[in-house]
């Protein structure tokens, strides 16, 4: 075994990523099931095609069906993994919505989807996900999908509850990591800059111009570029590394 296998490998883990069906998630499911960890999608929605290009490599993956904003689903979804798999080591935190609305054009139940969705759908899979790691003996990582929204509120768009979500995300990982400590979990989360997805097909041209002179680097991020971070926070590599953010957003929050 490799030294960068022995510290960055994830042979012999388990580890979950919600709203792995597409985008960062898929990209990110795939680069772990690459570092030898078994990897189970959870998703409202199937993620038929994260598993086939997992599978057709010859890596380990498959689906459990949750909404993670519900208690009980999501946990039923870790007891059939448990029930599969017989552990949970790794939690990638990443089911995520986003609203581009003014405060006064959007309705609290839409403030509520996102702040549902983002913090506590986070909060929900990481309480279940380490109690199973505390009664186990199993001193996992949990990693939350933050934002630099979290950090900075964006221009020219509005996206209040998506900026508050976020926020929100960074110090509930704080608050984690501090009270988990003494169970050996650590918890970190993740914090991106624009990212070329499926998703951002959709997005206006106008707001990609804006965009563009505010990013040092001129340029939007890959999902592939966010992969050797999560493996770093997921591995034993990141062994004393936990209530961090890591951001990776081009040096857009730099000024």
């Amino acid at each position: 075994m490799s030294y960068l296998d022995e510290v960055f490998g994830l042979a012999g883990k388990v580890a979950i990523v919600t709203g792995g069906g597409r985008g960062i998630g898929q990209t990110v499911a795939i680069g772990l099931a690459k570092a030898g960890a078994e990897v189970v999608v959870i998703a409202r929605s199937n993620a038929d095609e994260t598993i086939s290009k997992i599978t057709s490599e010859g890596g380990k993956c498959y689906f459990v069906r949750a909404d993670v904003t519900k208690e009980s689903e999501v946990d039923a979804a870790l007891a059939e993994i448990m029930q599969k798999s017989g552990r949970i080591d790794v939690v990638f935190n990443n089911a995520g919505i986003c609203k581009h609305q003014s405060t006064f054009e959007a309705s609290v139940a839409d403030w509520r989807e996102v702040i549902d969705t983002n913090l506590t759908g986070e909060y929900i899979m990481a309480r279940a996900a380490a109690k199973i790691m505390v009664e186990n003996g199993i001193h996992g990582s949990i990693i939350n999908m933050a934002s630099m929204s979290g950090t900075i509120a964006n221009i020219p768009q509005w996206q209040c509850s998506y900026n508050a979500s976020k926020a929100g995300v960074i110090h509930m990982t704080r608050s984690l990591a501090l009270e988990w400590a003494e169970y050996g979990i650590r918890v970190n989360s993740l914090s991106p800059g624009y990212i070329a997805t499926p998703m951002s097909v959709d997005t206006p041209q106008e707001l990609k111009d804006a965009w563009m002179p505010l990013i040092p680097m001129h340029r939007m991020g890959t999902p592939e570029e966010l992969v050797p971070a999560v493996l770093y926070l997921a591995s034993s590599a990141s062994g004393y590394t936990t209530g961090s953010d890591i951001i990776v957003d081009g040096a857009y929050t730099c000024f």
